[in-house]
Order: structure tokens, then C-alpha cells, then sequence
């Protein structure tokens, strides 16, 4: 097994045949690499939907997506797709997923299935750099504060991928009824032990006790940090490349820079904990 680590996020795992199943050995090297770097990626592989399972089971329980469109016949793997009509996709802004939930999800474990000739790079940004980077005195505030994190707004009825009446999403009366939950601003990771900023774009509205109007100038800050280039890894997908991202370290983004072609992603999300306070 031969391991790159990249400058912004993330490792790259070669020698290594997830078909085959990983052995005690080399499951334990990947976790390692995994728990270091937050990001791994493994290029010419070759696995089918039932490889894809089982590959993730290896790594906890499968959180099954409530919004996304699920495979006809897998029903762990949510579908993250975009026709060649279509000029939404599916990811396209900077987030982590499933901060909604009381136990977020550990990570997230996609599979290109179809790519377009070009474009279509997912992007990831280093969350323990990011905050590394801030002043001591706003470290300091920051751990000091927790964050409400939401569904709604972006999978519920009156805003988000709904509102485009977008097919892939649905169960919006799911994301309606969920209540909002809260999680530590910044966290002691659970795999690392590292303090890692635990809010995103996607689902972050406020901090804890205080007005959403007082949050966004904090907030949009930290966004704005949080996409320095230096702190981004740019992945650009080929047939055979699996990415298996921890959402307690990382945001990621898709692009969207491949009209008139059709992309079709497999992803399936492992379950987390509960977040404690660094």
C-alpha cells in the first residue's frame, strides 16, 4: 500500500484492491491514513454496488439518505446525479453532510459511475487547518460557542432543491418535521483527538443563544476562510476513482462546469457519533 498526502487535504491509497476485500492489516493502515488526513483516494478501481456496501460496512453502520433518490435495487446507495438537461447539481455549494442530525455522519464513501469528458471536480477543504489558521482570540470565542444546524432550509418545503421542484430530492415533510439540532462550534475529533471548525454553508443558521442576524458576520467570515486556497485539494475524477471523505474535518463541493453532459455519482454514508466539545 503506497500512500500520497496531499498539501491542502487528503491522501491518495494506491496498491490496493478494494474488490478483494481488505484484510485485517491493510483495513487498520487505511484507518490510520483516514483518521491523519481526514480524506482518502483510491484510483483504478473496480467494485460493483454490492462491493460499494460492503466496502462501507467495513467502517460502521450505513445511514440511509433521506432526501437523495436512492438506487432501485441498493437502497444504501443514494444517487447524486446530473442529466444532461439539467442545470442544478447536486452538491454544487460548499458543505458537510448530515450536520442536521443529532449523530452526524462519520463519512461518506462515493463511487463515479459516469463522468463527463471534463469538469465535474469535486473539491474539499481541511477544516482542522481552517481552524488552526484563525487568531488566538477568536479560537477562543469560538470554543466557547455551539451552532444550530437545520434540514429545512435547504430539504424542506419552501426553500432549497424543493423549491426547484428538483426530482432527485424529495421527503421534504421529513426534513419539515425535524427539529433543529446543535452541535460544538469547534469539536475534539473523534477519530484524531484534533480540534476541527464544525459548521458549513449547508446547514449551519445560527450560533446557540444568539440571533441569526448577530451570527452572520462571525459565520460568513469563517465561510470565507474556510475556502483559502491553501487549504483546498481540487479532485479530479476518472473512471475507477472512489472518495471517502470524513464530514468531521472536511467540507466539499462539486462543480458544475460540465453543461450538456451527464454525471452519475454513488454514494453511500456511514454513521457518526455523537460531537463533543474540544
Amino acid at each position: 500500500m503506497k500512500v500520497k498526502v496531499f498539501e491542502g487535504i487528503g491522501a491518495e491509497i494506491t496498491d490496493v484492491d478494494i474488490s478483494a476485500g481488505l484484510s485485517p492489516t491493510t483495513f487498520a493502515h487505511v484507518k490510520q491514513v483516514f483518521a491523519d488526513h481526514g480524506l482518502v483516494f483510491f484510483r483504478d478501481q473496480t467494485i460493483d454496488e454490492q462491493q460499494h456496501i460492503e466496502f462501507c460496512e467495513q467502517w460502521g453502520p450505513i445511514n440511509i439518505n433521506r432526501f437523495f433518490t436512492a438506487h432501485d435495487n441498493y437502497p444504501q446507495i443514494a444517487l447524486v446525479t446530473k442529466e444532461p438537461e439539467q442545470k442544478i447539481n447536486l452538491g454544487g455549494t460548499w458543505h458537510t453532510d448530515h450536520s442536521y442530525d443529532v449523530e452526524p455522519a462519520m463519512g461518506s464513501i462515493i463511487v463515479a459511475r459516469e463522468l463527463p469528458e471534463t469538469g465535474g471536480d469535486t473539491w474539499f477543504t481541511n477544516m482542522y487547518k481552517v481552524f488552526e489558521s484563525l487568531s488566538p482570540g477568536l479560537q477562543d470565542t469560538l470554543l466557547g460557542l455551539n451552532a444550530v444546524h437545520s434540514a429545512r432550509h435547504s430539504f424542506g418545503s419552501k426553500k432549497g432543491y424543493q423549491s426547484n421542484k428538483d426530482a432527485r430530492v424529495g421527503n421534504a415533510e421529513v426534513a419539515d418535521a425535524m427539529e433543529d439540532v446543535i452541535h460544538p462550534v469547534v469539536i475534539a475529533h473523534p477519530l484524531s483527538g484534533k480540534k476541527s471548525l464544525y459548521v458549513n454553508p449547508g446547514f449551519t443558521r445560527r450560533f446557540e443563544g444568539w440571533s441569526r442576524e448577530d451570527s452572520l458576520p462571525i459565520l460568513k467570515h469563517l465561510f470565507e476562510v474556510a475556502i483559502r486556497e491553501q487549504f483546498i485539494t481540487k479532485f479530479q475524477w476518472r473512471p475507477g476513482s472512489i472518495a471517502f471523505w470524513d464530514n468531521r474535518a472536511t467540507w466539499h463541493c462539486a462543480q458544475n462546469d460540465y453543461p450538456g453532459q451527464r454525471r452519475e455519482m454513488h454514494r453511500i454514508t456511514i454513521k457518526g457519533c455523537a460531537l463533543t466539545k474540544a
